[in-house]
């Protein structure tokens, strides 16, 4: 190896929901190339993990390509390709003077209109180069991945977030970096081992607070700790809105000690999953029957009231434009609530209004047929903006996609008498408490905020609301994971919602 280990380094990072009718393109992901990847460092990504483990270990980044958007539809196979072109080129390039290692920031929920497991042909592409069979590759991925074998046992070791909401994807990155350079120093290649555990969970059943997750991380942490030669212990909680044979729940062990000593503790693992399997099982709740409820709430000044909405889950590739609880709000007139709404044509028809005018607008329904529908909402325009805002929390889940300089879109605020809606041009998911107050909406004055989340927003959420509650509303993130017609998922995992 050389003095300098020569690093080649690309990310490709999306999270596939192929149920949604939307085709995810090009234009669509946020692209850099070359040393345009070298120039994040200090914001708060994954990426950017990387570059600095890199620049105080010494490394020559070959930096290549990454390509990141947020969750959404099936991708266009062109943006794999466009990839593949880039990393392919960039290894071809520098291989003759010597490429050490290849670090790869992934996700592990990526598919395409051609490749259900798009990072799993990525990695299979990739030892088919001319050399590569003997270049250690490691990564990050998240913990959301639906993991296949093939990609694992391509690899050298990849490292997974152990937080749900993702607090420590930096820190994950930075892990994995390190066991890069591990397997570089020691100059042999661990034991990957991975197995599925034939279990579905929806994105509501995978927080690292709650069990079943929780114990299998605490487990994971125990066995990095105290077992010989483990190096890394992942638990992927899977992503439920794809449909691909490797979909749901799996784990992977990376260790230099003895594997068949590996192997019993990811049998034990695994029996713990499906022990577990009963508190995966999640029910939201009816808004409806919410009622009485948040009017106590209300009159005895408990507020923030935070409604989650995991059907209308932006981190889980929905739209952000739900109405549900928008009208649920206007229909029993509960006052000072506060809703964020994706729809960059009704920001558009703001353009033209002054600010105090009272303006009618029809605002959202239009992502998901799976949805409510359009409502027409008077309010006056109170505020306007570009919609860039900086994350108050740099180990925000949101800094695992985008890091810390966000942007919305054009965005316009709109008040009711009841309450505001804050209409922006990008769905941008809820988690961090800058996204309304750059907009002039201060959340802890609010008496009711809809959420369009799952579990990632509570790390922002939790700590100033007086009670949470997560609502079962129509859309195509649902909790019931036995409304979405799987064919791809094998029946014997499909059997078991």
């Amino acid at each position: 190896m050389s003095k300098s280990p020569r690093i080649l380094l690309a990310g490709l990072f999306h999270e596939t929901h192929t149920f949604l009718e939307e085709i995810t393109r090009p234009d669509d992901f946020e692209i850099r190339r070359g040393d345009e990847l070298l120039q994040v460092a200090g914001d708060g990504s994954p990426l950017a993990a990387v570059v600095e483990f890199g620049t105080e270990a010494g490394w020559t980044f070959l930096p290549t390509i990454d390509m990141r958007a947020m969750p959404s539809g099936t991708v266009a196979n062109e943006v794999f390709e466009e990839f593949w072109h880039a990393i392919s080129d960039g290894y071809l390039q520098q291989f003759a003077n010597g490429i050490d290692g290849i670090y790869l920031v992934l996700h592990g929920a990526m598919a395409t209109d051609k490749y259900p497991d798009a990072e799993g042909e990525l990695l299979h592409r990739l030892r088919q180069l001319d050399g590569a069979k003997d270049i250690p590759i490691c990564g990050v991925l998240d913990l959301h991945g639906n993991i296949s074998p093939e990609m694992m046992q391509a690899s050298q070791g990849f490292v997974s977030y152990q937080c749900n909401p993702h607090t420590d994807a930096h820190a994950a990155a930075y892990s994995g970096a390190k066991l890069l350079s591990e397997v570089l120093r020691r100059n042999e290649f661990p034991t990957v081992l991975h197995q599925a555990a034939g279990l579905l969970w929806a994105p509501t059943a995978t927080g690292t607070d709650d069990v079943p997750m929780k114990t299998l991380e605490e487990m994971a942490r125990r066995y990095e700790q105290t077992e010989e030669g483990v190096a890394a212990v992942n638990i992927f909680g899977g992503y439920a809105f794809a449909d691909t044979p490797h979909t749901g729940v799996s784990i992977s062990i990376v260790s230099y000690g003895e594997p068949s000593r590996a192997q019993d503790l990811l049998d034990h693992l695994i029996s713990k999953a499906n022990a577990d399997h009963v508190h995966a099982q999640v029910t939201d709740l009816d808004p409806e029957g919410l009622v009485s409820h948040l009017r106590q709430h209300i009159d005895a000044g408990e507020n923030p009231i935070v409604l989650a909405e995991p059907s209308d889950n932006i981190g889980g590739g929905a739209p952000g434009d739900g109405t549900s609880l928008l009208s649920f709000f206007l229909k029993h007139n509960f006052p000072g609530f506060v809703v964020v709404i994706d729809d960059a044509a009704a920001v558009a028809t703001l353009q033209t209004e002054s600010l105090g005018d009272q303006v009618t607008v029809v605002v959202g329904g239009k992502g998901s047929a799976l949805g409510e529908g359009p409502v027409e909402f008077t309010g006056e325009l109170i505020h306007r903006s570009d919609g860039h805002f900086e994350l108050e929390d740099r180990n925000s889940h949101l800094a695992s996609i985008a890091g810390v300089q966000i942007d919305m879109g054009p965005c316009a605020v709109l008040k009711h008498p009841l309450g505001s809606i804050l209409l922006t041009s990008r769905k941008t998911p809820p988690f961090d408490l800058g996204q309304l107050r750059s907009q002039g909406i201060i959340p802890e004055e609010a008496t009711l905020i809809a959420v369009k989340a799952a579990v990632a927003h509570r790390r922002a959420y939790n700590p100033i609301a007086r009670a949470n509650y997560t609502v079962d509303t129509p859309g195509p993130c649902s909790s019931n994971l036995k409304l979405f017609p799987y064919k791809l998922v094998p029946e014997a995992i499909v059997s078991r919602l």
